[in-house]
């Protein structure tokens, strides 16, 4: 953790500290003690993936199975005062038969699950003042649905920030969120030169959940990066997003989504531009039947040499599983989709709760009109119990004029407690 964010968890605690004069009076020892012992929590969450990728363009196919654990400590509050420690390791089992981005393994095509051990948490928590809650310190963030900020859950190794956060729910159905990030620990490890990214960042998001049809979040993100190779990834995002879900009758619900923002240069970005993201979807839920369909679009702008970036997303859960579109190209994106899924119950304890997710998408250029490509996308899964699960994913990329085809499955068995 570097200096900055030293200091910054320093000036949290000298902020906040007036708290311990006004506490009630009981032994010292025993707070500690309560915090530290009788009302922390160990925690432990390990997950095996094989992942197969056939992908043209490699005489040779990725295998990788890797096992990713985290071993994570909770406290209990100490005047108001908490703390999250959570340390990760991703290991091999068997051979390195795929490129990892850090491994030299380039004949063989990416599976982004480099072997490393690191401190994925370490913030402090405080509750002190009136309904608001400050983070500081190595921290994950999640917002809304995690197209702008995520911690790319779907790797083994997961995206965190280096941040100081506020988060504020005084006023009547709303949240409000400040957030500062001056690091990003990205999925790549340490080992990769852009594993981390010096940033100078500005999170902040506003929602409200007041309306009788829906949530309404307004939201800007202001992303300097500080290294030179992601300059032109610096970026000032402001955008509102809707989304609900009303009963038409019986059991039966209808989903709706519109959201929308510009995008345009900032910090060392050396490129001026300005693109436009859209995003509107429309579905019904049937007890356990969900099916959507959506119409996505990362614009660009000078005639089709930039466009609109997510460099901070969990970008698995867009534009299809084959991860061809975690970069948007010069000439934008536009993926037309559907979906369906539908969760077993009422037929036996063997197999209710398992889930089916079967989805398409149809990619093209925002500029120019070219036909990308199109995808399969489909997953079984299932949770035994709050402790065990098991799933099996499948994505098939076929390429127009867009990257290459590729397949990739995966099969997966998570244990936590």
């Amino acid at each position: 953790m570097n200096n900055l964010m030293v200091k910054s968890l320093f000036l949290v605690t000298y902020i906040c500290g007036s708290s311990f004069m006004s506490s009630a009076k009981a032994d010292p020892i025993d707070l500690i003690k309560d915090a530290l012992v009788h009302n922390a929590k160990l925690y432990i969450n390990s997950r095996y993936r094989y992942e197969h990728v056939d992908q043209d363009g490699f005489s040779k196919n990725a295998n990788a199975s890797t096992l990713r654990t985290k071993l994570g400590y909770k406290t209990g509050k100490f005047f108001d005062f908490s703390g999250t420690f959570e340390v990760e390791n991703v290991a091999y089992l068997g051979h390195e038969d795929f490129n990892s981005t850090t491994n030299g393994q380039t004949n063989f095509p990416v599976v982004a699950d480099p072997k490393s051990t690191e401190v994925n948490h370490a913030f402090i928590t405080y509750t002190g003042l009136p309904d608001t809650t400050l983070h500081a310190g190595r921290q994950p963030h999640n917002l809304d649905n995690q197209r702008f900020i995520g911690t790319v859950g779907w790797r083994q190794n997961d995206q965190t920030f280096d941040s100081a956060a506020i988060i504020n729910t005084t006023l009547p159905h709303t949240t409000l969120i400040y957030s500062y990030i001056l690091n990003v620990n990205r999925i790549f490890s340490d080992d990769h030169p852009l594993g981390d990214l010096d940033t100078n960042t500005h999170v902040i998001h506003a929602s409200y959940t007041g309306l009788p049809f829906g949530k309404l979040t307004a939201y800007g993100y202001l992303i300097d990066l500080k290294d030179r190779p992601v300059f032109g990834l610096s970026s000032k995002t402001f955008g509102l997003r809707f989304t609900g879900k009303q009963e038409v009758r019986d059991g039966l619900h209808l989903l709706y989504t519109a959201e929308y923002a510009h995008q345009s240069d900032y910090g060392d970005n050396p490129t001026n531009y300005d693109a436009d993201y859209y995003h509107f979807i429309g579905g019904l839920q049937y007890k356990g039947l969900t099916t959507k369909i959506g119409y996505e679009v990362l614009g660009q702008d000078n005639n089709g040499t930039v466009a609109f970036q997510t460099p901070l997303a969990t970008g698995h859960l867009f534009n299809g599983w084959a991860d061809k579109f975690l970069a948007t190209p010069g000439t934008g994106l536009e993926d037309f989709y559907i979906s369906a899924s539908y969760k077993l119950s009422g037929f036996n304890r063997y197999i209710d709760g398992t889930k089916f997710v079967l989805a398409y998408h149809d990619f093209s250029a925002d500029f120019g009109g070219a036909d990308y490509g199109h995808e399969w996308n489909a997953l079984i899964a299932r949770d035994i119990n709050e402790h065990y699960s098991l799933a099996f994913k499948y994505a098939d990329y076929q390429a127009d004029e867009f990257a290459t085809d590729t397949q990739k499955f995966w099969l997966q068995a998570q244990v936590k407690y």
